[in-house]
């Protein structure tokens, strides 16, 4: 299979894994949200230290993240952010809230827009104002709907979309950096379990073998689509992981309002409808930047080319016969 097909397989799974997730958590509904948060975020770190061990990545660059605060703070600033926005994913779907973590994910990219406007003086062009306007208009729309803001789908969507740009500042690939947020939260989780346990009120071992295994499992559920996610992005281009990454939400969409049974009234309908609008705006406006920088760089080629073709043929022109005696 070529690398370009492999990538865009491996990406895919990876949001298939990430929509099939809201499934996952709310086998864990004897665990608070947050006892389940503490214990993917454990058992996360167990996971990402297998990968490490399989994919023979070793351990070498770690002590020189840990020693330097300028490289550590941005990973531990990423750390709170994901834990954050897991928390927000896990309740959701574990109160049936499930349109509210389609519509976080539908929304972030826009988001992220927003976060490129304010934190790094990014210049939008007209159609991602547009963009970005349907996807407000959605969240009023809403509001209006739900009878109160959508304030899950607004955390999980603001705390991603600030968890990316604080990645721009980190230094290491997405493996290194993952391996460490998760060292970041261990001892919290890991305490904050602990006290679970000796309180009485843990799950971990009170409910069944199957919750245990299930809790376990939540690390390996949070580290294998990252791990598929981290070598696709290396092997396709970012537009087409851009493509790639409405699965998930577009999954969590059907779970929530097919196998959950949550309500769609007319106002629902109407806002995913203005936030797939801005999507699509978006979208066709990215696909439309691709081939103006593809059509750029190949006459930038072409210029080159042209200009050593004329390099060469100086000399000749300027070359004289020798005199005939």
């Amino acid at each position: 299979m070529p690398e370009s097909n492999r990538g865009v397989a491996l990406g895919a799974s990876a949001f298939l894994l990430w929509g099939f997730a809201a499934l996952y958590w709310p086998f864990l509904s004897a665990s608070e949200p947050s006892e389940i948060l503490a214990h993917r975020m454990v058992w996360a770190l167990l996971a990402m230290c297998v990968i490490l061990l399989l994919a023979r990545r070793g351990w070498s660059w770690l002590p020189a993240v840990l020693r330097s605060p300028r490289r550590l703070l941005p990973v531990a600033a990423a750390a709170v952010l994901i834990s954050l926005n897991w928390w927000g994913f896990i309740y959701s779907v574990s109160v049936e809230q499930t349109l509210q973590a389609s519509l976080a994910y539908f929304i972030n990219p826009l988001m992220s827009v927003c976060l490129g406007v304010l934190l790094f003086s990014e210049r939008l062009r007209t159609a991602q104002w547009v963009a970005v306007a349907l996807g407000v208009l959605a969240v009023v729309v809403m509001t209006i709907g739900y009878g109160v803001t959508p304030w899950l789908a607004l955390l999980m969507a603001s705390s991603f979309a600030a968890y990316s740009a604080v990645k721009k500042y980190v230094d290491l690939d997405g493996m290194q950096s993952l391996t460490v947020e998760t060292l970041v939260m261990f001892l919290p989780a890991l305490g904050f379990v602990v006290y679970l346990e000796a309180t009485g009120a843990g799950t971990m071992f009170s409910v069944s073998p199957a919750h245990t295994a299930l809790l376990v499992g939540g690390g390996f559920v949070t580290a294998l689509p990252l791990l598929l996610f981290g070598v696709a992005a290396r092997q396709v281009p970012l537009s087409v992981i851009g493509m790639l990454q409405y699965i998930a939400p577009t999954m969590m969409f059907f779970i929530g309002w097919l196998i959950q049974g949550e309500e769609m009234p007319l106002a629902r309908w109407i806002g995913f409808a203005l936030v797939w609008s801005a999507l699509c705006v978006f979208v066709l406006d990215q696909l439309s930047g691709v081939r103006s920088r593809s059509r750029a760089r190949a006459r930038a080629r072409l210029d080159l080319m042209e200009q050593e073709a004329e390099r060469e043929r100086e000399p000749e022109k300027h070359a004289r016969p020798d005199n005939e005696e």
